[in-house]
C-alpha cells in the first residue's frame, strides 16, 4: 500500500505557557502515528484559525483533535464551520477518527447530544471495549488512556454504535457507518504533559479531581496499542473505499 495522507484538524486553542512548551496536537498525532506507519504523510490544518480543506482530494484520513474548547460554544467562530466540515467528511465517507473534543464534535455535528457530566474525567480514563472490530488487533478488552474532559457525549447520532466506555463515561467510543471512529480519551497525551496540566489546573478544578488524577500517575497507559488500532482503522477503510 502506498504511503497514506492523514490530515489532522487542529482544534486545540490552548495558549497557556505549559501547552505552548509542547508540540501542538497536530504534531503529537503525527509523532504518535509515525511509530507505526513512518512512510505515511501527515499534515495539519488549523481549524482554530478558520482553515479547512476546500475538498478531500488526496486525503486518506482525518483526525480531529481534543481541545479545552466546547463543541457547543457557537460563539467561537470556527465551531460551526468545523461541524459543517464533519458533515462533509461523513457524506463523502472519509475515514475519520475523533479524539475527545473531536468525539464530541462529531456527535453534535451528526445529531447527537453533548453536555457536562456530573464530574470531571481527569488523569486516567478506562474504556471497556464491548464490540470488537476488525482493526482492533491485537485485541484487548480493557484499555487505559489519558482523560481530560468534563463534557461528554450523552446521546449518539442516529445509526451510531457504542463500542465501549466506562461507568463515568458510558459512551466512550462510537462507530458510525464504518468510516468514523471516536474516543473520549487521549492517546496523544504523555504522563509528563498530564503532570504539567494538573499543575496548571491546580485551584481551577475541584481538589478531589486533581488528587484523584495524581494518584493514578503509575497506572498503565495503552496509547501505543490504541494508536496501532488507529493506523489499522485507516488502512481497513482505505481498502474498503478503493475496492
Amino acid at each position: 500500500m502506498r504511503g497514506m495522507h492523514i490530515v489532522t484538524y487542529l482544534t486545540n486553542n490552548d495558549t497557556a505557557a505549559f501547552a505552548q512548551a509542547y508540540p501542538h496536537d497536530g504534531e503529537k498525532m503525527a509523532d504518535m502515528m509515525r511509530v507505526h506507519r513512518p512512510d505515511w504523510r501527515y499534515t495539519t490544518v488549523r481549524c482554530i484559525d478558520g482553515e479547512f480543506p476546500s475538498d478531500f482530494e488526496g486525503i486518506d484520513g482525518v483526525i480531529i483533535t481534543g481541545s479545552p474548547a466546547s463543541c457547543c460554544d457557537d460563539a467561537l467562530p470556527w465551531v460551526q464551520p468545523l461541524l459543517a466540515s464533519i458533515r462533509q467528511l461523513h457524506a463523502q465517507h472519509i475515514p475519520t477518527v475523533g479524539i475527545c473534543f473531536g468525539h464530541q464534535a462529531i456527535a453534535r455535528a451528526l445529531g447527537g447530544a453533548v453536555a457536562h457530566a456530573d464530574d470531571w474525567g481527569m488523569g486516567r480514563g478506562h474504556c471497556h471495549w464491548t464490540a470488537p472490530q476488525a482493526w482492533m488487533s491485537p485485541w484487548q478488552d480493557n484499555m487505559t488512556l489519558m482523560a481530560a474532559h468534563q463534557e461528554q457525549v450523552m446521546r449518539m447520532p442516529a445509526g451510531a454504535q457504542c463500542l465501549g466506555g466506562s461507568t463515568h463515561c458510558p459512551i466512550g467510543s462510537m462507530w458510525i457507518d464504518q468510516h468514523i471512529w471516536t474516543t473520549q480519551f487521549h492517546p496523544e497525551m504523555s504522563q509528563g504533559f498530564m503532570d504539567e496540566l494538573l499543575d496548571h489546573l491546580e485551584g481551577q478544578l475541584p481538589a478531589h479531581v486533581i488528587a484523584r488524577a495524581r494518584a493514578q500517575a503509575d497506572a498503565p497507559n495503552d496509547a501505543h496499542l490504541f494508536s496501532q488500532w488507529m493506523a489499522q482503522f485507516f488502512e481497513l477503510n482505505h481498502r474498503r473505499e478503493t475496492r
